[in-house]
């Protein structure tokens, strides 16, 4: 069988008719052919193709980088969020937010009239992050100097050491303090300079600001608009702002307040506004009202500056009190200090001496001997005592402040013309024996206060010196009657008198009247615990005998007469105890006494320790004192004079 294709057999090509060739060997055109080409200009080379391999490799190693980067990211993103997630948190709960402390506004304190002593005021400590003052911010090697050239004379400090500061040791740290508790002036100058060179900065590029990484921190400032007045009892502050002496250090805690403190989110060392914050606001300090009274203060303080000056003396002080209530109208010490300006203050003038200092009182300690005397009826003040010009006593011979033949003196006379030789022998008719004698006139003593605190409470406060009768010495025995060998601080001096002039009753001295919170709540100050000493009756014949130290031309306390007033006082000369040697060497001058004596108001007790020009006498130096700051005082609280006739008690009589 013949198998049959399905394929279609070739088509033959049938030629057609020849074209005639031209000459030059080319065909020429038939009927209907196209009109030959001209020949144009010849075709450019067709461009070189380069063929590119295949991309699938390139791809599948930038997706398996891509996988090991994506994969190290999660692994991380699992330890931080899984693993160590309470570690970063924490971490970044202590970077991100900041806790500072509010500190409390510290509370005033004023005198008896609401005049300020000592007040806080706004003030600022200047700071500075170091790492502002660098090459790298700055553009310039010397920006520590810069700045510190424009900083010291503001601040008042030496530029060496502000160049240290601005360069630290350590190149991370970020905050330095310069100056603390600067005015709002001082702030104010350095702003102004960094406002004026900003300004030209930004129009001459060769100035750079070298005060822009310098700052404020917003605190507070003690000042004590008297300066120096009443320093020893107000004391002061110290850079911690806490109480570093007298009052401002015992009455830190209320004075003080508590601090506050706020909790916010920081973010390159500004605050995050919308983040939030938490604040326990700060609670001010209580003002406290004192029982001093400026003025009286103030004509204390006059008073014994001059006499300490005048007589080149170590020191002084003035107590002024009212006897009635115990309150301290004036505590003025001598030489002084500015509590507002410790750097330029005397380092032994910073206590109270006033308080610190124990000192035998001499002559004006007599007043107890006599108290007790007439107390246990052992004499009157008309008694009549022979005193001779020595007196032997024990071991020693004793005498007065002056050789003197023998007086005729009434018990009246002893305390006028301040006979030690009669103070012992009255003294002696205490008990049936010396020891016996001795017990009682140390009763009275601790009684009006020697040998025990005063009731202040004050920081350094000194008890003095008062040993119990069985350790007397043999010369104690008899000195100690005329104020030898007792040591006391001068406020117990002036308690004694003033314990005499409220008719024989102790008031505990006070300096404190109230304090008032900042919710204004008033506090005032509990009332002072009262003792009698001794009883209305002595006290009054006390009273009178000390007229006659001061009105009677035998007494020896003539120049602290004031006309019109009828004055109760007592001269003093002891020796002293050097503080450095443990030795006697100089004296301690004194007056105490109070006016209108018949009606008692005020008590002034003056003391001035070394003098060593001019008379040291305690009627010499410290009576003109007494009357000068007796005087303004009695016209300050307008104390109008009794008008009574002065007792005149006898002073000597005809053997």
């Amino acid at each position: 069988m013949t198998e049959v294709s399905d394929r279609e057999p070739p088509r033959r090509r049938v030629p057609g008719p020849a074209r005639p060739v031209r000459p030059g060997g080319r065909r020429q055109p038939g009927p209907g052919a196209r009109p030959a080409r001209r020949p144009g200009p010849p075709r450019p080379a067709a461009p070189r193709t380069i063929r590119l391999g295949s991309p699938r490799p390139r791809l599948r190693m930038i997706g398996l980088a891509l996988t090991l980067v994506l994969a190290a990211f999660v692994v991380r993103l699992l330890q931080v969020q899984a693993v160590d997630a309470g570690t970063y948190s924490a971490k970044a709960e202590q970077n991100r937010y900041v806790v500072h402390t509010l500190p409390a506004e510290r509370g005033g304190i004023t005198d008896r009239n609401g005049v300020a002593l000592a007040t806080t005021v706004d003030s600022y400590d200047i700071t500075a992050d170091p790492t502002m003052f660098t090459r790298e911010e700055l553009k310039v090697g010397d920006g520590p100097e810069q700045a510190a050239a424009l900083l010291a004379p503001i601040l008042g400090q030496e530029q060496e050491d502000l160049v240290e500061r601005l360069r630290p040791k350590n190149k991370e740290l970020r905050y330095v303090r310069l100056a603390r508790r600067q005015t709002p002036q001082v702030w104010n100058q350095i702003k102004d300079l960094k406002s004026a060179l900003t300004t030209k900065a930004e129009t001459d590029k060769s100035v750079v600001n070298a005060l822009a990484g310098v700052f404020a921190d917003p605190s507070s400032k003690r000042v004590y608009p008297g300066g120096d007045l009443a320093a020893a009892v107000l004391g002061w502050v110290g850079a911690d702002g806490k109480g570093g002496g007298g009052l401002e250090r015992q009455l830190d805690k209320t004075l003080a307040g508590e601090d506050g403190k706020i909790r916010y989110a920081q973010s390159g060392g500004r605050q995050v506004p919308t983040a939030g914050s938490t604040e326990t606001p700060a609670v001010p300090g209580s003002d406290v009202e004192l029982t001093i009274d400026r003025d009286i203060q103030w004509a204390a303080q006059d008073a014994i500056s001059e006499q300490v000056e005048k007589s080149k003396a170590d020191g002084g002080y003035v107590i002024v009190q009212d006897t009635a209530t115990g309150e301290i109208l004036a505590m003025a010490n001598s030489p002084g200090f500015d509590p507002g300006d410790l750097a330029h203050a005397d380092p032994n003038a910073l206590g109270n001496g006033a308080l610190q200092d124990a000192f035998e009182p001499g002559s004006t300690a007599k007043v107890m001997s006599m108290a007790a005397v007439l107390e246990e009826e052992a004499a009157t003040p008309g008694t009549h005592i022979t005193v001779p010009n020595r007196l032997k006593r024990g071991d020693r011979l004793f005498k007065d402040d002056i050789d003197h033949p023998t007086w005729y003196l009434t018990l009246n006379g002893v305390l006028a013309k301040s006979s030690n030789i009669g103070t012992i022998m009255a003294t002696g008719e205490l008990g049936k024996t010396q020891a016996e004698a001795n017990k009682v006139l140390y009763s009275y003593l601790r009684k009006f206060g020697l040998g025990g605190y005063t009731g202040l409470g004050f920081p350094g406060e000194t008890k003095g010196i008062l040993a119990p009768p069985g350790q007397w010495s043999t010369s104690q025995q008899y000195t100690i009657p005329f104020g030898q060998g007792v040591s006391i601080n001068a406020l117990q001096a002036a308690s004694v008198y003033s314990t005499i002039a409220n008719g024989g009753v102790r008031v505990e001295p006070t300096l404190v009247r109230n304090t008032k919170d900042a919710d204004g709540r008033f506090a005032p100050s509990p009332e002072p615990e009262k003792s009698r000493v001794i009883s209305e009756k002595t006290a009054k014949t006390l009273s009178q005998m000390l007229e006659s130290v001061v009105d009677d031309e035998e007494g020896t306390g003539t120049k602290a007469r004031i006309p019109g007033y009828r004055v109760a006082g007592k001269t003093g000369t002891a020796n002293r105890v050097d503080p450095d040697t443990g030795k006697y060497r100089g004296y301690t001058s004194s007056f105490a006494g109070f006016a209108p004596s018949d009606k008692p108001r005020v008590t002034v007790y003056c003391a001035i320790q070394n003098a060593t020009e001019g008379s040291y006498f305690g009627g010499q130096i410290c009576g003109p004192i007494y009357k000068q700051v007796m005087e303004f005082a009695l016209k300050t609280l307008q104390v109008p004079p009794t008008g009574a006739a002065p007792a005149r008690l006898p002073v000597t009589f005809k053997p």
